[in-house]
């Protein structure tokens, strides 16, 4: 017969293999992905309430900029960019999240300063053979996910950021399951801290943007926050494009599109 001592061990034991054996349950909840803002100072409107976080993505390419002559004002005509899926890396959210906010806060800066843009370039049209455009023909490379060193999985591939013919800004996401054409609904001036960029020239601003008609795939607005680069070197230069790198994280918000079951 065991002593009551014994019982008393079992016990302590059962107690203990139980603490270790904490289901799904324990679990900590993933935290929330929350829309950065800027400190003491004026901020983007935030989503309406019921939009749902759809993606958050890393942007990286150029933006472009027209110059008429020699100390014009530069003129913005729009940007390419490839994007990367990097929801599962925002801080808690995931098992392949990012260990801190600061590390996801730089995460345009570290990406800006370590890769070459991934787009095919043409100095042909730019103002400056240091700040080549894109091709006109066949801007973007193969569809590819992006490696950065210290991540332990390269960040997946999700789609690209172009302007239409009409200058319209377009976000065209898993081969085109998802195509948001938009308008810009409001803006604010990057930080004063935010990274320049390689370059030098100064972070382009936050923007928030909202879908148009002929959009699909339930995306109704789009954050443009956490900006490195991307500013123009100025028309101090002889007329042409002007082009300038940037990285910047694109936040979707809207409704996800209802999967009618098959009969």
């Amino acid at each position: 017969m065991p002593t009551s001592s014994s019982w008393r061990l079992l016990l302590l034991l059962s107690s203990a293999l139980a603490l270790g054996l904490c289901s799904d349950s324990c679990a900590p909840r993933p935290v929330p992905p929350t829309l950065p803002q800027i400190e003491h100072a004026h901020n983007l409107p935030q989503p309406p309430p019921g939009a749902e976080l759809l993606h958050i993505a890393l942007g990286f390419g150029i933006q472009n900029y027209t110059c008429s002559h020699i100390g014009a004002s530069p003129s913005p005509i729009g940007a390419l960019a490839m994007l990367y899926d990097i929801t599962a890396l925002y801080p808690g959210h995931t098992r392949e999240s990012l260990p801190r906010k600061e590390d996801w806060d730089g995460l345009p800066r570290r990406v800006i300063w370590s890769h070459r843009v991934p787009l095919n370039l043409n100095s042909s049209s730019s103002s400056s053979p240091t700040s080549p455009g894109a091709s006109l023909t066949e801007p973007f490379p193969a569809d590819e996910p992006l490696r950065v060193w210290g991540l332990r999985k390269p960040i997946p591939f999700l789609g690209h950021h172009l302007f239409t013919a009409d200058g319209t800004a377009d976000f065209i996401l898993r081969g085109g399951e998802t195509n948001v054409l938009c308008e810009k609904l409001a803006a604010v001036d990057a930080p004063a801290d935010a990274d320049r960029g390689p370059q030098g020239t100064g972070a382009v601003a936050w923007l928030q943007l909202g879908a148009k008609p002929g959009s699909v795939g339930g995306v109704e607005y789009v954050y443009r926050v956490l900006t490195s680069g991307g500013a123009s070197h100025g028309c101090g230069k002889p007329a042409g494009q002007d082009s300038t790198v940037y990285t910047a994280m694109y936040w979707f918000f809207g409704r996800r599109a209802q999967t009618v079951p098959r009969t």
